[in-house]
């Protein structure tokens, strides 16, 4: 491409018309463009990579280079607009702080290298010039796009603006005009499916190598995963590839950060900007326009997980918004028009879950004594309330429902709660005092029942009043509009009433308790959970306290980035104002285990469970970064002994309810961080933690669910989607208490009986018993033999629940199960056999337990003296006798296999051959016995068999490709072999069993080369072979002339002009076999004579019979 005109020496980007006419000018001057890459370009401009491969079969490599060639923004208009949102510099002020011109620079530098593009994938490196006294620095920029649109970008300088960085303008320019000099391949998908199994284990052998310390965890858990049968990512068809283009359903649209542009929203929220609240009005109208929301409303499709992300971060956004201490009458009265308007759109995403929005109080709505307001916050800065409202508005908690909200009310919207936000007030007395002072506390004076309805026993002030995600957005937004201390006021308020509620709901358990021990379970107590809820409550809590008690000047991450480097983040214990011996670090602690064991349903909706799970995890991250000294662990044992207790209002209580939450994953941070300090409570908690109550209430103790091996799908529980998951969570917990009792055999078997009784999952048990035994028995270190009990007892129940569903992975198990007996010992070996019929299949049991059991490394493994090794064998030798009872047609040769070095069980296992032939045991199965005891040097067995095998054998005249063809002839031969009397008892058998004239043609022939072999008592090999015309052959003769008579009739009756030269042929093996006769000669020219009569209306194939046979 060419140069840059000087018009844009100064930054400014050439546009489509432009370099189009460019290019046409280049065309002009030489060949015109090809018709494939002007085909190229306008698919590549309208049509995702998928749907091109769903519209086409196979897409020949050179088309699809050209696709992907063309993908590539080609304007640099637009690489301009969103690295520098149309900033225009003032008539000649130069624009070099500008992304879009730093990058131009870079280009012009020669700073852009190693550019490679992989499918719809560009890299490249970038160098740029460090300051004075610095070293060059260079940056390492990936950029993904679509349609002629980036859709994704990554630098290594971990830019935090909002626009494109200078390094990915470098890149996209780059590309832009250089795009020939960049090196194309197609995606790496494409590459992969080029390699064979050994090429592909060498692909990813050597990217670990090279990338071992990044990608090494990765790549071991999606190991573990795809070696899980039942797991997630194996549900799934195919895998992901971030080269190949995007799919029908994903966006489409240039790359802009959201969360970049939230927190944008949210700094100027803080910093009291009137911008903010403008920015969060264009990007909502924005994100209104998005096409893709008319297309999932008309599909009844849910949104991508990164929509509905934003969305939900919108409408928290619009809360805090709303709720502004300090804005206008007339600014929020403008903004819930707003809402409401785009409340009113059929496009508008609605929340998901079935969250409440007129949730309970945390008690009863009181109206407290009105006082003068303070003039300022204590502490520096005003404090902005608004002019009293009118007595009747005056309670506290949300006023009632305008029109807006009452119009909005049959659908729930994600503005929604923003609308309900617009109705909360500020101008509440006790709420001013509460957010003015650290010490504000009961008056001496006034109305004592009051003041009692406010505070606490010890005089610290409470929030009742109204629900409790909503008094939290209170703290969020106060937080959010730049009054920190204000809102760890109201959290320290939040966090009293919070502690008296649970103490009024375990005084009103102790009450019931008897009662509901004795019903067994419980109705939901919480309509609406507080981890994963739009609000976010427990979070906000989180964030104001810890915030407080931050050493780091950084802004505080209550949810770090998993991709980014984690660094732990210094706390100190702040002490609360008006409680001695309190902090707010311990008080973060407590209200997020609080929130977390919550009893709680799970919502309704895919992405509203997902969200619980990933909320659940972020708080969880954020406790296990938080180092516990003495004071925080007494904390930790306080709040799991109330959770223990807390009965029907806690995840740990003794009763549930059956659509509940799991606390599986919770349980699991207690567990690991209790058990250095009171292992007792840690076991105790993970214990009854165990339970996954939809499952106990379906499936009784230890009975596997309908599909053993998967986890239960969603069409058993169709609400229930994250079910996989919480599954896998809770064999985690297991496993933890697994590895950490070893060496106690107390709780080893509390932990054995309680995963018994709660899992229901075969593969997870199984991982589990795997996990055990790899724990239990170390290399070099003598091993733990109750934990290899522990690992063998649920190896046993593995086999019972998978023991009626047949899958790939049984045969998997059952080598385990054995190799986890020989580590125990020779009893528990000889146990699980003598106990088979409940555990295996007879064909498991005789051909993997009996035969793993007994060879000859398990025997080293062992070490077993003379005594011991026979009474192994005799429990194997039983075993296969019995399997071979049980199923003779699979289990009767590995049995004879298995009693051959004792005399007694093989002519046990030879009776139960020849009782089962009696019984309808096939002929293949027969004739297979059979030549195994040929091989072993019993020919008059092998020779029994056989004739048992052919009596049961029905070979038609048109079979002579049947699959027992050579059985027959072995069986022919051992008969021939053994002497004339064998020969002559099998003729009958063979007569009767084979009607197909060229196989006993073929018979007979064999028989007649060579004389029959010793008889039964030894006599004497006969001097000459047999003749065709004597017994036993004549008879044998005589169904073979009989048969080809037959069969040449059949087969004349609907023969066509194409079969006669295959006829003919059929005929002269027929006068072969005729010819064996003394009057052989004589009956095939009758033969023929009474064909050309009956068949004489076939003149063409009778006159190919004169001229072939006269």
């Amino acid at each position: 491409m060419d140069p840059p005109a000087a018009k844009r020496s100064r930054g400014g980007p050439s546009g489509p018309e432009e370099r189009d006419a460019r290019a046409g000018a280049a065309r002009g001057r030489g060949r015109p463009e090809a018709l494939l890459d002007l085909s190229a370009k306008r698919v590549a401009e309208s049509w995702a990579f998928e749907q091109v491969e769903e519209r086409l079969s196979r897409v020949p490599e050179p088309v699809q280079k050209r696709i992907v060639f063309w993908s590539f923004p080609r304007s640099e208009r637009e690489i301009c607009m969103y690295s520098s949102l149309g900033y225009q510099p003032l008539e000649g002020e130069h624009d070099a702080r500008v992304p879009f011109t730093r990058g131009l620079h870079l280009l012009q530098s020669g700073a852009v290298d190693r550019v490679l593009q992989v499918g719809f994938h560009l890299s490249g490196n970038v160098r740029e010039p460090g300051g004075p006294g610095e070293p060059e620095r260079l940056y390492h920029i990936s950029i993904s796009f679509d349609r002629c649109k980036i859709t994704s970008v990554s630098c290594g300088c971990d830019n935090r603006d909002l626009f494109y960085c200078a390094h990915v303008v470098a890149l996209s320019l780059y590309r832009i005009r250089h795009a020939r000099q960049v090196e194309l391949r197609l995606p790496i998908s494409e590459t992969l499916s080029q390699m064979n199994r050994d090429q592909l284990q060498k692909f990813v052998q050597y990217l670990i190598s090279a990338h071992h310390t990044e990608v090494l965890p990765t790549a071991q858990r999606l190991a573990d995963e795809i070696l899980l049968l039942g797991s997630e990512i194996n549900l799934v068809h195919g895998a992901p590839d971030p080269t190949a283009g995007a799919g029908i359903e994903d966006a489409n649209c240039w790359h802009l950060d959201e969360e970049q542009i939230q927190e944008q929203v949210r700094e100027m929220l803080r910093m009291q900007d009137s911008n903010g609240a403008r920015m969060l009005i264009l990007m909502t109208e924005q994100f209104l326009q998005d096409p893709r929301l008319a297309l999932w409303r008309q599909q009844g499709a849910g949104m991508t997980d990164k929509c509905r992300q934003l969305w939900d971060e919108l409408g928290a956004l619009w809360v805090c918004v709303v709720l502004s201490p300090h804005c206008k009458p007339e600014e929020r009265a403008g903004w819930l028009q707003l809402l409401c308007k785009w409340d009113k759109l059929e496009v508008c995403p609605l929340e998901e879950g079935n969250y409440a929005f007129d949730g309970p109080s945390l008690q009863p709505t009181v109206a407290p004594s009105s006082g003068p307001s303070p003039e300022s916050a204590p502490g520096g800065g005003s404090w902005p309330y608004p002019p009293p409202e009118p007595a009747h508005r005056a309670a506290l908690g949300p006023c009632p429902p305008g029109p807006e909200v009452e119009a909005a009310g049959s659908r729930h919207t994600v503005f929604s709660r923003a609308l309900q936000a617009g109705e909360l007030h500020w101008n509440d007395a006790h709420l001013q005092r509460i957010l003015a002072s650290d010490t504000y506390g009961p008056s001496l004076k006034g109305n004592v029942g009051g003041d009692k309805l406010t505070f606490d026993s010890q005089g610290r002030p409470l929030w009742l009043g109204e629900p409790f995600p909503t008094a939290c957005a209170r703290v969020d937004t106060l937080r959010a509009h730049g009054y920190p201390r204000q809102a760890l006021r109201l959290a320290g308020a939040m966090v009293n009433t919070l502690r008296l509620q649970r103490r009024h709901q375990l005084e009103s358990y102790k009450q019931q308790k008897k009662e509901l021990l004795q019903k067994g379970s419980t109705c939901i107590t919480n309509t609406e959970g507080w981890v994963g809820h739009p609000l976010d409550p427990i979070g906000c809590l989180c964030r104001a306290l810890l915030e407080a008690c931050r050493l780091e000047e950084e802004t505080l991450s209550l949810y770090p980035d998993e991709g980014s480097e984690k660094r732990k983040v210094a706390y100190q214990h702040v002490p609360v104002p008006g409680s001695p011996g309190e902090s707010y670090f311990a008080m973060a602690l407590e209200v997020a285990l609080l929130g977390l064991g919550q009893q709680r349903a799970l919502p309704e909706g895919l992405y509203a469970q997902d969200k619980v799970v990933r909320n659940e995890e972020q708080l969880l991250a954020l406790l296990e970064e938080v180092e516990l000294d003495e004071r925080l662990v007494q904390v930790l044992r306080k709040q799991a002994g109330l959770l223990l207790e807390g009965g029907p209002f806690s995840g740990f209580g003794e009763v549930l309810f059956r659509e509940s939450v799991p606390m599986h994953t919770c349980a699991r941070y207690l567990f690991t961080a209790l058990l250095p300090h009171d292992p007792d409570l840690a076991y105790r908690l993970a214990l009854r933690a165990m339970r996954l109550p939809v499952l106990e209430s379906t499936f009784p103790a230890g009975e596997p669910h309908p599909n053993p091996l998967e986890s239960i799908m969603s069409n058993r529980f169709p609400r229930w989607f994250i079910l996989g998951h919480l599954e896998t969570r809770q064999c985690e917990l297991a496993s933890a208490m697994l590895m950490a009792a070893k060496g106690d055999p107390k709780w080893l078997h509390a932990v054995l009986g309680s995963v018994q009784q709660n899992i229901h999952s075969p593969a997870l048990l199984f991982k589990l018993a795997q996990d055990a035994c790899k724990t239990a028995a170390p290399a070099s270190v003598p091993p733990d033999t109750t934990l290899l009990g522990i690992a063998l007892e649920l190896g046993l129940q593995v086999m019972r629940m998978t023991l009626n569903t047949m899958t790939w992975r049984r045969r998997e198990m059952v080598r385990w199960l054995v190799t986890c007996a020989t580590e125990i010992g020779p009893q528990a070996l000889m146990n699980i056999m003598q106990n088979w019929y409940s555990l295996f299949t007879p064909v498991e049991a005789a051909t993997i337990v009996a035969v793993t059991g007994t060879t000859h490394a398990t025997l080293l493994r062992l070490q077993l003296d003379g005594p011991q090794r026979e009474e192994l064998w005799a429990c194997t030798r039983t075993l296969a006798l019995q399997c071979a009872m049980k199923d003779p047609q699979n289990c009767a040769l590995p049995a004879l296999t298995l009693c051959e070095k004792n005399q007694a069980a093989f002519e046990a296992a030879y009776q139960i051959v020849l009782d089962a032939a009696a019984g309808g045991l096939g002929h293949a199965h027969l004739f297979t016995v059979a030549r195994y005891m040929e091989h072993r040097g019993l020919p008059l067995r092998a020779y029994k068999l056989a004739t048992l095998a052919l009596a049961q054998l029905s070979i038609a005249f048109n079979q002579d490709s049947h699959p027992a063809v050579n059985d027959v002839l072995w069986a022919c031969s051992l008969s021939h072999s053994l002497g004339r009397h064998e020969l002559s008892a099998i003729v009958p058998l063979i007569i009767r069993s084979v009607h197909c004239a060229p196989m006993l043609s073929d018979i007979l022939r064999r028989w007649t080369l060579s004389a029959p072999g010793l008889g039964p008592l030894g006599a004497r090999r006969a001097a000459k072979p047999l003749g065709a015309d004597r017994a036993p052959l004549c008879q044998l003769l005589e169904a073979a002339v009989a048969a080809y008579i037959t069969t040449s009739h059949s087969r004349l009756t609907h023969i066509s002009p194409r079969h006669y030269g295959d006829f003919i042929e059929f005929l002269g093996k027929a006068r072969e076999t005729f010819l064996l006769a003394p009057d052989g000669h004589l009956q095939f020219s009758q033969f023929l004579e009474n064909l050309k009569q009956t068949y004489k209306g076939k003149k063409k194939l009778m006159l190919l019979v004169r001229e072939r046979f006269g």
